[in-house]
């Protein structure tokens, strides 16, 4: 028991070594245009393209690893589909594995018009949001929109809207990339001067113990609760050999990963751990004569 505690002791102050001295990882981001709704502004046109590009730029700007959609899903999916509907989307971004994405943001362009004896109107809206793939948790949305309605020429056709549109995309797409890169700035943030404060970005993970006894997580459980950027854990099953357990803190993946091979070469557990999506997996390998 003297020997446990003395483990758990050095465990402890290595861990908050480790969430002193390391900044959190930033995360993978893929932008997504929505386009299946009424008077949004199908993914083929220019207006589209200029919103989509404008928004990575900002979102690179800021410091955050934006990819390509079309780079990273050429071999994967089919090219150039219109109408995408958020299901779609959602699906896209939690299919790609390499390299795994972390945050989705989806956007949509608005534009309409009315016609008038001597002008045409033209009002036009992007909004945007934020969604943590694995999870689905909502991060944030903000919209921004034309304001004072735009001027066009008279009986201006479909092509007409949206080269008026076109012209302001970019100053509303600026505006929306801001906020929300702002936001994203703001829950991943983490430094030594913060890196205890409770803007952190936190993530839900899926801890699921497989083979192990009771006493077995209780032990595992002591180390759980002290692993850097925890927040708070809850059960999902518990069985006898098994507890499954919803697990929610602002660390990454990969020290995550790294602190339960640590935790389970210090408790002298012979077990194999495995990963996807948002759940860790640790299988217990029983060994003749061997109660650990």
């Amino acid at each position: 028991m003297v020997r446990f505690k003395s483990f758990i002791s050095v465990f402890l102050m290595a861990l908050l070594f480790s969430t002193l001295s390391n900044a959190a990882d930033n995360p993978n981001v893929l932008v997504l245009g929505e386009d299946s709704q009424k008077n949004s502004v199908p993914r083929n046109n220019p207006v589209y393209q200029r919103v989509l590009h404008t928004v990575s730029e900002q979102l690179h700007v800021h410091n955050f690893t934006v990819y390509d959609e079309t780079a990273i899903t050429l071999d994967s999916f089919k090219q150039g589909r219109i109408g995408r509907t958020d299901s779609e989307l959602i699906d896209i971004a939690r299919s790609i594995r390499q390299p795994p994405i972390d945050v989705v943001v989806i956007f949509t362009i608005f534009a309409s018009q009315q016609a008038l004896e001597h002008t045409t109107k033209v009002k036009a809206r992007v909004e945007g949001r934020l969604l943590q793939v694995q999870t689905g948790k909502f991060l944030g949305s903000f919209e921004v929109n034309s304001g004072k309605l735009w001027n066009a020429p008279q009986g201006c056709s479909k092509n007409c809207l949206y080269d008026v549109v076109g012209d302001k995309a970019r100053i509303l797409a600026n505006d929306l990339a801001a906020v929300l890169s702002e936001k994203l700035s703001w829950l991943y943030q983490s430094s030594e001067e913060n890196a205890l404060n409770s803007n952190d970005m936190l993530t839900e993970y899926v801890l699921a113990f497989d083979g192990f006894t009771l006493a077995d997580f209780s032990n595992i459980e002591e180390y759980l609760v002290v692993f850097s950027g925890y927040n708070s854990h809850r059960p999902i099953e518990s069985r006898y050999t098994f507890q499954e357990v919803w697990y929610q803190s602002s660390i990454p993946i990969a020290k995550l990963n790294r602190n339960l091979q640590k935790m389970l070469a210090e408790l002298s557990f012979s077990s194999h751990v495995t990963f996807e999506g948002n759940t860790f997996t640790i299988k217990k390998i029983h060994l003749r004569g061997k109660t650990h």
